[in-house]
């Protein structure tokens, strides 16, 4: 028998860490608002949510992997955008980050929620970090949080 997932997990007693990009700063901050929306609807205390703010979105791996590897955390939400332009620049950089934050999840055991969009122009990054449904700050926040839950009842971490 299949199981729906769940839309709104419990957030109740975890501790949040979100990571954010601080390049195109508009649409983080969007992301971010949505993010902290959506953790404190599933009952997170604000005081469990620490934001930590990065350069750009090739440094989310590395100050992800520092906060899963802290012992701090039962969740990790990276944030960012990366925007296409006329260089490779843009592929190397959404491939990076997005490898990059896989494999934290993969070698800690700690969830992270993927919120880096990678669009091809700033209309819709906007569309994608506004305010309201489709928020991809707010659904990388609940990923995080039922994978929190999923691993637990698997027998995974525990906290």
């Amino acid at each position: 028998m299949k199981q729906a997932p769940q839309e709104r997990p419990d957030a109740r007693g975890l501790r949040v860490a979100v990571v954010r990009s601080t390049f195109n700063a508009a649409i983080g901050e969007g992301l971010l608002q949505g993010a902290q929306a959506a953790l404190l609807e599933m009952g997170a205390a604000a005081e469990a949510v620490t934001v930590v703010n990065v350069p750009g979105a090739f440094e989310l791996p590395l100050a992800a992997r520092a906060a899963a590897a802290s012992g701090r955390f039962d969740a990790v939400v990276a944030l960012g955008a990366v925007i296409r332009g006329v260089t490779d620049h843009y592929a190397h950089i959404a491939r990076e980050a997005a490898a990059g934050l896989a494999a934290v999840a993969r070698e800690t055991g700690v969830p992270v929620g993927f919120g880096v969009l990678t669009v091809a122009d700033e209309a819709q990054a906007r569309a994608r970090s506004g305010s309201g449904a489709g928020n991809k700050g707010a659904e990388a926040a609940r990923a995080a949080v039922a994978m929190v839950h999923v691993l637990r009842g698997l027998g995974g971490r525990r906290g």
